[in-house]
């Protein structure tokens, strides 16, 4: 049988630097914004994040895009 995946909800996340530890190596904070529409693009959410990122105290590190996914079969 075949699988179906069906995306169900989305999220963006923003993985700031907030400063470098000991080691010199950086302390990276994530800002979550849930129930993005499944139907949004991959450049509205990178559009929106850069303006996001303009409203940030630290700098952003990455942007990603966090999909939930129901799998079913197919009868």
């Amino acid at each position: 049988m075949a699988v179906i995946a069906t995306p169900v909800d989305s999220a963006l996340q923003l993985i700031l630097q907030t400063g470098m530890d000991q080691d010199n190596k950086p302390i990276l904070r994530t800002r979550s914004f849930a129930r993005v529409k499944v139907s949004a693009t991959d450049q509205d959410l990178m559009d929106v994040a850069k303006g996001l990122a303009g409203l940030q105290i630290h700098p952003v590190s990455a942007v990603r895009r966090v999909v939930e996914t129901e799998l079913t079969e197919e009868e």
